[in-house]
């Protein structure tokens, strides 16, 4: 393997950054309003079907006894 000089590794790196697209404020927010929303809707979404599994079971016990 070749090896790369420190210098010559450091304006790689930095030719690289310069290529990077960086969101706007205005889409950080919105994603992260999103990432918010659906955080809150999958957890109702487990928290009801936790809760139906939980009464399924209950009842399945329930007649055994």
């Amino acid at each position: 393997m070749a090896k790369t000089s420190p210098f010559k590794f450091l304006q790689e790196v930095r030719e690289e950054a310069d290529k990077v697209t960086w969101p706007s404020r205005r889409e950080t927010l919105i994603t992260t309003a999103m990432v918010f929303l659906m955080v809150a809707v999958a957890s109702i979404f487990f928290l009801v079907i936790d809760q139906v599994t939980r009464v399924i079971i209950t009842l399945i016990l329930s007649m055994g006894s």
